[in-house]
C-alpha cells in the first residue's frame, strides 16, 4: 500500500512524526507537509506566489504553502505515482462539528478525495499531544482495517471516500471502539481580540472557537466525550437539497 501523508501543523509536528512511524509498518509512506503551521487554512490553494519543495534530514518533504497545496503538488507531479490512500494528521486538537469547514487537516484530506483517492483526516481531541502513542496506534489500526475492508491497493477505480476521525487523549487500553457519527455544531466563535501594535495601529486576533452547541448522542462531540474514536464520513456537496424546490418556486416568480 502506498500512502501520502500530510498535515497542517507543519512537517516537524509530533503528530505527523508519530503517525508516520505507525503507518510505515503498513506500506510505503511519503510525507509532503507544510513548512510552517497552517491551521485553519481549510482548502486554500496558493495561486499568487511560487511554491518550493525541500527535503528535511529525516526524509520528509515540506512545502512553503498550505496543506491543500502539499497534497495537490504531490498528486499532480511530485510523487510520480498515484497513492492508494491520503492521510492527514495527527492534528494537535479536535476537528469536530463546524471545525471541519476551517480545518487545514481536513482540507489536506479533502484534496486527496477531490482527486478520487480515499482519504482520512485524523485529529486528537485535546491539544498538547497527550497519549500521542495511543492515538497513532489507533490511527494505524483504522487504516489497516479500511485497507483490508476496501482492498485499497487492488481497487484503484472504486469510489473514493473521506473520513474525519477524532481520537480522545487517552491511554490505548482506555480508548473505546470507533463510533460512526454525524458532525455536531458549535456556538459562534468568541469575540475578536484587539490590541495596539508598537505604532499605535489596532491589531485584530480571531477569537477562540465556540463551545459545543449540538453535542447530542450520535454526534462526534458525544462519542469522543464517552472515550470513543469518532469517525464521520464527509462529502463535498454543499447543496441544500431539501430547499431546492422552494428556491425553484421563488426563482419562477421572479422570471
Amino acid at each position: 500500500m502506498k500512502i501520502l501523508l500530510s498535515n497542517d501543523d507543519g512537517f516537524r509536528a509530533q503528530g505527523l512524526v508519530a503517525l508516520y512511524e505507525a503507518l510505515k509498518t503498513l506500506g510505503e509512506v511519503e510525507v509532503v507537509a507544510p513548512e510552517h503551521n497552517n491551521s485553519a487554512k481549510s482548502n486554500a490553494l496558493t495561486l499568487s506566489a511560487p511554491l518550493y519543495v525541500h527535503r528535511a534530514s529525516n526524509g520528509f518533504r515540506f512545502v512553503n504553502g498550505t496543506p491543500a497545496d502539499c497534497v495537490h503538488i504531490a498528486l499532480t507531479g511530485l510523487l510520480g505515482y498515484r497513492p492508494d490512500l491520503v492521510v492527514s494528521g495527527i492534528n494537535n486538537g479536535a476537528n469536530m462539528g463546524d471545525d471541519t469547514i476551517y480545518s487545514g487537516t481536513v482540507g489536506a484530506a479533502m484534496e486527496g478525495y477531490l482527486f478520487g483517492i480515499p482519504s482520512i483526516a485524523i485529529s486528537q481531541v485535546e491539544r498538547g499531544w497527550g497519549h500521542l502513542d495511543a492515538a497513532a496506534l489507533a490511527a494505524r489500526d483504522l487504516v489497516a482495517h479500511m485497507a483490508a475492508q476496501h482492498a485499497l491497493h487492488d481497487s484503484p477505480q472504486s469510489a473514493p471516500w473521506l473520513l474525519n476521525v477524532n481520537i480522545p487523549n487517552l491511554p490505548r487500553a482506555q480508548l473505546k471502539p470507533m463510533k460512526i457519527c454525524r458532525l455536531g455544531r458549535r456556538h459562534s466563535a468568541e469575540q475578536v481580540i484587539t490590541q495596539l501594535d508598537p505604532r499605535g495601529e489596532t491589531m485584530y486576533w480571531i477569537g477562540s472557537a465556540g463551545a459545543a452547541k449540538d453535542e447530542a448522542e450520535g454526534t462526534d462531540f458525544f462519542a469522543t466525550a464517552q472515550g470513543h474514536v469518532s469517525v464521520t464520513p464527509l462529502q463535498v456537496d454543499l447543496t441544500d437539497h431539501d430547499s431546492l424546490r422552494y428556491w425553484a418556486q421563488t426563482a419562477a416568480k421572479l422570471a
